[in-house]
């Protein structure tokens, strides 16, 4: 390629990302498409080139927007991205999180449900590997803390039921709800997903906490064991 046919070609790709700009300016979000948000995302850290083929393999290549912002930094930069490349969109991970965590904060969690679930959705359903949250509440519903205690599958469960159970106490929470993903996608609940819930259920009647619910979710959609009739 000669210099001139570089020259056009960095005109263009300045006149696209304008063009980008201008109509995210003007109204916002609506109307893009998730290769679109994505372009625009790494032109702002890398410049002089068309990335409008690169949002399109990244989104290809992880499954979806959701699975793509929520990549590990290492399986990002195994697709050649720069550090200051993977900061952005993991800022913008960070950010749309932010977001949905604030409709939940400050409101009885149980009268909030589906944002929570949209919250949880965003935050853990498109993670590679398996991770268990509990949400810690006092007695009006109200989040006390959302905490990751364990990585991996739900199997020990007499030691998790300990470990969620002291943890309750020591925050002063009269009620929980647990949460963890499957990295398969599908949300049905497990053998040794239902094990853990009777488990807990029963421990935490005896020190006087409530299990709420246990909720699964997966790149498939979430469920709810209290809805399933499983609590």
């Amino acid at each position: 390629m000669d210099a001139r046919a570089g020259n056009l070609d960095e005109l263009d790709a300045k006149g696209h990302r304008a063009r980008l700009r201008q109509r995210l300016l003007d109204a916002g979000a609506a109307g893009f498409h998730d290769y679109e948000l994505i372009e625009y995302l790494l032109t702002l850290t890398i410049p002089r080139v068309d990335t409008k083929p690169l949002a399109k393999r990244l989104l290809h290549d992880f499954g979806g927007i959701g699975a793509l912002l929520g990549a590990s930094p290492d399986s990002l930069r195994r697709e050649g991205l720069t550090d200051p490349t993977i900061a952005a969109l993991k800022i913008a991970e960070a950010t749309a999180l932010r977001l949905l965590e604030a409709r939940v904060e400050g409101q009885p969690v149980l009268s909030s449900w589906d944002a929570l679930g949209h919250y949880l959705t965003a935050a853990m359903a498109h993670r590679r590997t398996e991770e268990v949250r509990i949400l810690f509440l006092n007695a009006k519903n109200m989040l006390l803390a959302n905490e990751a205690l364990w990585q991996g599958s739900v199997d020990e469960a007499s030691v998790h039921v300990r470990e969620v159970i002291a943890r309750a106490i020591a925050l002063g929470a009269t009620a929980l709800i647990i949460v963890h993903n499957h990295p398969s996608g599908d949300p049905t609940p497990s053998t040794q997903d239902i094990r853990l819930t009777r488990d807990l259920v029963e421990a935490g009647r005896h020190m006087k906490v409530t299990v709420h619910d246990h909720v699964i979710v997966g790149a498939q959609g979430r469920t709810s064991m209290r809805a399933m009739g499983l609590i």
